[in-house]
């Protein structure tokens, strides 16, 4: 069906709805990976939190800021990431079932079939993040209703950014342990130097520059500064500037995987 005026194309948003909701159901299915995706960040959070609560001092906060109460926005991120290379080891299970080339080939816009993979598995991080972000007050953190609202909306669409580069990194891999290799690579450290983990601040002029350009460095400074007591923790950017790049982030990330579905599709149809 074509577009009527203002109304919107049920080809296109069924498709991607429906397989948005399949990658939440099937996800959540599989208590394994429920765990490894929730339950890791969990566990570095508490452990370098208390292993680090007292002798770690941001440098400009007083000696009432802790490593849990620093730690935990970093946390939030981390929530995303793993949930994201999780939900997109799907897009290789996909291939080898043959329900992905199946996909591409219907009168389906490959446009949705991203859409819909990218919304399922931006979806599954983002309750799970929502869920920890409870916990907020037990390290004194503010929770009031525009931190929740700020922190929901960039963790949103820090989700839809890092699934959508998981998903260009999966989209012509035909091994999972490959795919996992290649994750471990470039996403953790990208999440590392997010300033998750220690602040720009004392990082030597190299790091520092690559912080500032690193999307998920806005990202989580935004939700430092909805949540904490104490955003000053050195310069940071305002929440303009950081929505602005995460969702720079999060549409070039789109672009790219909907381009690789293009192609795919194309040589599939040729074959």
């Amino acid at each position: 069906m074509k577009m009527t005026g203002q109304r919107l194309n049920p080809g296109f948003v069924m498709p991607a709805w429906s397989l948005a909701r399949r990658e939440v159901v099937r996800f959540f299915r599989q208590r394994n990976r429920v765990i490894g995706a929730l339950g890791t960040p969990v566990v570095f959070w508490l452990l370098f939190g208390f292993g680090l609560k007292d002798s770690f001092r941001p440098p400009t906060a007083s000696a009432g800021i802790n490593y849990l109460e620093y730690f935990f926005p970093g946390t939030l991120i981390l929530i995303l990431l793993f949930a994201s290379i999780f939900a997109t080891i799907s897009i290789i299970e996909d291939r080898r079932e043959g329900f992905l080339q199946a996909v591409l080939v219907s009168p389906v816009s490959p446009y949705a079939v991203v859409c819909g993979k990218i919304l399922g598995g931006t979806l599954i991080g983002f309750l799970q993040a929502m869920l920890f972000l409870l916990l907020a007050p037990v390290v004194g953190l503010s929770l009031g209703f525009k931190s929740l609202l700020v922190c929901a909306l960039f963790m949103f669409v820090v989700g839809l950014g890092l699934t959508g580069l998981g998903y260009l990194f999966a989209w012509k891999m035909t091994s999972v342990a490959g795919f996992h290799a290649i994750m471990n690579l470039f996403l953790m450290p990208m999440w590392l130097l997010s300033g998750a983990l220690f602040p720009s601040g004392g990082a030597g002029a190299g790091i520092r520059w690559v912080m500032a350009v690193n999307p998920l460095t806005y990202g989580l400074s935004a939700i430092r500064q909805a949540l904490s007591r104490e955003p000053g923790l050195g310069s940071q950017p305002s929440l303009g500037i950081s929505m602005a790049v995460v969702v720079a982030f999060a549409i070039i990330t789109f672009a790219g995987t909907a381009r690789l579905a293009g192609q795919r599709e194309r040589g599939d149809r040729h074959e």
